[in-house]
């Protein structure tokens, strides 16, 4: 229950903080003069804060409603870890309603910020399109490319996972997906971040060198 809860506050919140950055962005390049008036250290605490809050809604409904049903199948999930979705797979009791309405809250979950991302980036692209400066849209572009790389890989797994119906699931599709968004999209996120700064990518440069060397001189 409690590795459960985690995971589903944790996911939640990082749908909404997602949709919360493409906001950063859209201020940062539509009204760069009033950036620091409209995204103060006030306005980015309140924003984290509703961000987790919404997150920890998720946790605390879907978590106590998963643990009140009775599981006399196996003991056993096809999973790695104690996922919602797996968990209902040997329950014997009568989920098909609170399936049905955790189906509506992920689609709610996931549409609302992503709402808020489309919006933003369409504002974003038309203030882009209007520049002269080329300059000024190869910076856009390049603040912008890192968010917009992982809400494509985030939620392309998490709508997979929770707005397609059953009949498109396998366990190892399940299982995959799983891995991709929960340990290779964490796992890359920093380097997505952080690619476009200076000292990283000299750092990275000279490990692929020293790697490269090392093996010419290994052969």
């Amino acid at each position: 229950g409690i590795q459960m809860f985690f995971y589903l506050t944790l996911g939640g919140a990082e749908v909404f903080l997602l949709g919360a950055m493409s906001y950063d962005r859209y201020v940062a390049i539509c009204h760069p003069l009033c950036y620091h008036i409209f995204m103060n250290h006030r306005v980015c605490i309140l924003l984290a804060t509703v961000c987790w809050f919404l997150g920890s809604i998720d946790g605390f409904m879907l978590t106590p409603i998963t643990m009140s049903f009775l599981f006399c199948k196996s003991r056993e999930i096809q999973h790695f870890f104690c996922e919602v979705l797996a968990l209902l797979k040997i329950s014997c009791s009568d989920t098909s309603l609170y399936e049905s309405v955790m189906y509506v809250c992920c689609v709610l979950m996931l549409l609302i910020p992503l709402t808020v991302i489309l919006s933003s980036y369409s504002f974003i692209l038309l203030t882009v399109y209007m520049m002269n400066s080329a300059t000024g849209r190869r910076k856009a572009f390049v603040t912008c490319s890192s968010h917009v790389s992982f809400v494509i890989l985030f939620y392309g797994a998490a709508v997979y996972n929770y707005m397609f119906p059953a009949s498109y699931h396998t366990v190892e599709k399940d299982m995959m997906v799983s891995v991709f968004y929960n340990i290779l999209t964490p796992v890359i996120n920093p380097l997505i971040y952080s690619i476009r700064n200076k000292e990283v990518t000299v750092a990275l440069k000279k490990i692929l060198w020293s790697k490269l060397i090392l093996a010419y001189f290994q052969k």
